[in-house]
């Protein structure tokens, strides 16, 4: 049985024991046996790069999403700017995003020319507000990416309702938000363009990758040609006759982005352990729901009830109106209890980087003040139930000790 010291003992940063003896992070990777006999094999044949494990770990996502193409790429970022570069956007273009993501979900837009307009997030998912994207909107405007905060889907029909209404592509960043659903439909079969990312904290991983599924033969097409240097051996693409076997034209200003057969095998064997890994995300946020709803001081995630979130992070939300510290505070006392909390996001358009380019604090106050606000604790496939309650524990023992006097 597990004893519940919440309200017991002196916090750890101030020379009490923490409630746990090792650091628990806030998320990492699952990998067994299986993942790296896989890699072993990968390894072991004629292939690391440019083989069949590529085209078999795109064919399984795509299945896994009901999309009917996936295109691989090394990273996350690199598969933003896949897409980015797909949708045509260029010099002169807009594209409307959330400031509440990390820095990828725009600098793949300055990467193809355009300019970032940010729309503020709603207060409740802090997933980008439509009402602040149909004010946003331009002539100028081409694109819209939306963010799955946390896991939980964006407004997709509304977005993809006026996306269509005015010409726009819609590149959904679902790097949170493998395997969520939708009004009953897979997260990366909805929008033009989706995302996943598959770093190491991800619902699975490739070590570093990222991949975009579409069901447009163009995008598909132009996708392929951007991640290999622009080149391109397909006979229906080339500009001139075929000078012999050899042959090869670039066509476009591509990058060498593609993903190798050893991250693609490992890719493999995660995605055939995914409903697994989800379930357990699903089942420790829930506990998390059940130990903190209530809880003076904290706020937890809203879920929307025709969407599954696929809790690729557990956020948070400080009432500091009920405690008597800051976010800070409560950042490093948890820390202290050796609880790996996190922050998740300085919004985007506060970067030094951002701000030189003249984007001002200001323009999303509802990103801006819930950012002072929000904390992740850990939430991971391989966490224990004794993790899970570790959180809860130091999570109750902070507030506690901060919740303010009456």
């Amino acid at each position: 049985m597990i004893v519940d010291t919440s309200d017991k003992g002196t916090l750890a940063i101030f020379g009490g024991k923490p409630v746990r003896e090792t650091y628990l992070p806030y998320g990492k990777q699952s990998i067994d046996d299986e993942d790296v006999q896989m890699v072993i094999s990968t390894l072991r044949s004629p292939f690391l790069t440019q083989g069949p494990r590529i085209k078999a770990f795109e064919d399984e996502v795509a299945r896994f999403t009901g999309s009917k193409y996936a295109v691989s790429f090394c990273n996350g970022t690199a598969a933003l700017h896949g897409a980015a570069f797909a949708a045509g956007i260029t010099m002169g273009d807009e594209v409307i995003t959330t400031p509440m993501t990390f820095a990828a979900s725009a600098n793949c837009v300055l990467y193809c020319g355009g300019t970032v307009v940010f729309a503020d997030v709603d207060s409740n998912t802090l997933n980008i507000d439509i009402n602040e994207i149909k004010q946003k909107r331009t002539d100028r405007t081409k694109a819209i990416i939306p963010v799955d905060y946390t896991g939980q889907p964006a407004d997709l029909d509304e977005i993809m309702d006026f996306a269509r209404d005015h010409g726009l592509v819609v590149i959904e960043d679902s790097a949170h938000s493998l395997g969520a659903m939708y009004k009953g439909k897979k997260v990366g079969s909805i929008a033009d363009m989706t995302m996943f990312s598959f770093h190491p904290v991800k619902h699975i991983t490739t070590g570093e990758g990222g991949i975009i599924t579409t069901d447009s033969d163009e995008f598909f097409e132009r996708l392929i040609l951007f991640r290999t240097h622009g080149i391109t051996r397909d006979l229906n693409l080339l500009e001139k006759t075929t000078e012999g076997p050899w042959y090869y034209e670039m066509l476009e200003l591509g990058f060498n982005y593609r993903i190798t057969d050893i991250q693609a095998a490992l890719g493999l064997s995660q995605l055939s352990k995914i409903d697994s890994f989800l379930e357990r995300r699903k089942a420790i946020a829930k506990r998390y729901n059940e130990a903190f709803e209530g809880l003076e001081g904290i706020i937890i995630p809203y879920q929307k009830d025709d969407r599954i979130s696929s809790w690729h992070l557990y956020v948070l939300r400080l009432n500091l109106h009920h405690l008597r510290a800051g976010r800070r505070e409560i950042f490093e006392a948890l820390h202290q209890e050796n609880i790996g909390v996190n922050v998740h996001y300085i919004p985007v358009h506060l970067h030094p980087y951002y701000q030189r380019l003249g984007y001002r604090k200001g323009i999303a106050p509802v990103a801006e003040a819930e950012y002072g606000t929000i904390l992740t604790i850990p939430l991971f496939p391989t966490m224990s139930d004794q993790d899970a309650s570790d959180v809860i524990i130091a999570v109750k023992k902070v507030l506690n000790h901060y919740r303010a006097a009456r």
